[in-house]
């Protein structure tokens, strides 16, 4: 068996690069996060490999992905990179968790009810750094796209933990003066449960505006397009708008916060996911609707 020999001595700041690129999956994302540019990252993730001797990750059309020895590397900087926090932390250098949680969600539950919520966890910890990616697409956990992300749908599979946070309910809700007519999603989100629910129970009237944006729908109906089905956190309490008895049955669907096995027990994550678990909780019966007289 041939024994690797380091060819220089390594370095904390390749390695801290390295961990970053292996979190975010892409060399954007990782410059992004660490305020480098695209070409730094590419020679510190080069120089380590020369350093150790052996590849870290693979390139491919959708992001870096780690090598099997990548992946034993990560985890040894995962706990390295934790025990230098705690030092920190130790020495009161810190006022609390410090370091960068990405987290993933559409835009309605982000800009409309979770940003203005995440407040205390700032005024907690702030050396803790939230990034907050709004997008329909699964990102990958397991690729380090991001570290939790919030669906509207139990994962089937895969080496994610799970928990329900909350039942996002919704209703019909139009302007007072507005015409018979619907506003819809587009083709790109026919297969949305809410699109189809309002396919089956619309009653065949025509649909008056379309869009692919929920908030694009609630400004239709605040405009006074035609009657909008969407979720009740979203619409309740809107000025100009009223909710409608319901043409069909009621239409729930499940908020999960997902989280990969290996990233639950760290620590600036472990703090965003309880601050998440009180949020939810306490706004639930805002989110399944039932937080106003019907």
């Amino acid at each position: 068996m041939t024994v690797q020999k380091f060819t220089s001595p390594l370095d904390w700041d390749d390695l801290r690069v390295f961990l970053e690129l292996a979190r975010a999956g892409s060399l954007s994302a990782a410059a992004r996060s660490l305020r480098l540019s695209h070409a730094t990252v590419g020679r510190r993730l080069a120089a380590l490999e020369s350093a150790l001797g052996r590849s870290l990750m693979e390139r491919r059309p959708e992001g870096y992905v780690l090598t099997d020895e990548g992946e034993s590397v990560r985890a040894l900087t995962e706990a390295m990179d934790e025990r230098a926090q705690a030092i920190r932390r130790r020495e009161g250098a810190d006022t609390g968790l410090t370091g960068t949680v990405r987290l993933t969600m559409t835009q309605a539950l982000a800009d409309i009810f979770l940003i203005p919520r995440m407040g205390a966890l700032r005024a907690a910890n702030p050396g803790l750094d939230l990034e907050i990616i709004v997008d329909n697409r699964t990102l990958s956990l397991a690729r380090r796209e991001a570290d939790l992300a919030i669906r509207l749908a139990r994962p089937q599979r895969g080496d994610l933990v799970g928990r329900r946070l909350a039942t996002l309910g919704y209703g019909l809700y139009a302007a007072p003066d507005a015409p018979d007519t619907l506003i819809a999603y587009d083709e790109s989100m026919a297969e949305l449960p809410e699109a189809l629910w309002l396919d089956r129970h619309g009653g065949g009237r025509r649909v008056a505006f379309r869009s692919n944006s929920v908030q694009g729908q609630l400004a239709a109906a605040v405009a006074g397009f035609g009657t909008a089905f969407l979720p009740c956190m979203l619409a309740d309490g809107v000025p100009g708008l009223e909710r409608l008895p319901l043409s069909g049955p009621p239409l729930t669907r499940e908020v999960w916060l997902l989280v990969h096995r290996d990233r639950r027990e760290v620590p600036r994550v472990r703090a965003v996911i309880e601050h998440l678990v009180t949020v939810f909780t306490a706004e639930r019966a805002r989110l399944k609707g039932t937080a106003v007289a019907q």
